[in-house]
């Protein structure tokens, strides 16, 4: 019963939700500045605060993993 099990991130990682957000239900400041894309994806905190908004999926991962927190996806 010694056999190692690995359980995830560490208490020490810092969990971040990426999901995708519909550019019309932002506000107009934002809109203007989505320049014509239908979606952006915002990067959350644990608790549920959005940390960012970025243009794709791939660029919100690489943002939160220079940053040293772990992305998961949201749905």
């Amino acid at each position: 019963m010694d056999t190692p099990y690995d359980f995830g991130p560490s208490e020490k990682a810092r969990i971040v939700y990426v999901r995708p957000v519909a550019v019309a239900g932002l506000p107009e400041e934002l809109r203007r500045q989505a320049e014509g894309l239908e979606t952006l994806y915002a990067v959350h905190s644990a608790e549920g605060e959005r940390l960012a908004l970025v243009k794709d999926r791939n660029l919100a991962f690489i943002l939160a993993r220079q940053n040293d927190m772990s992305p998961v996806n949201a749905h």
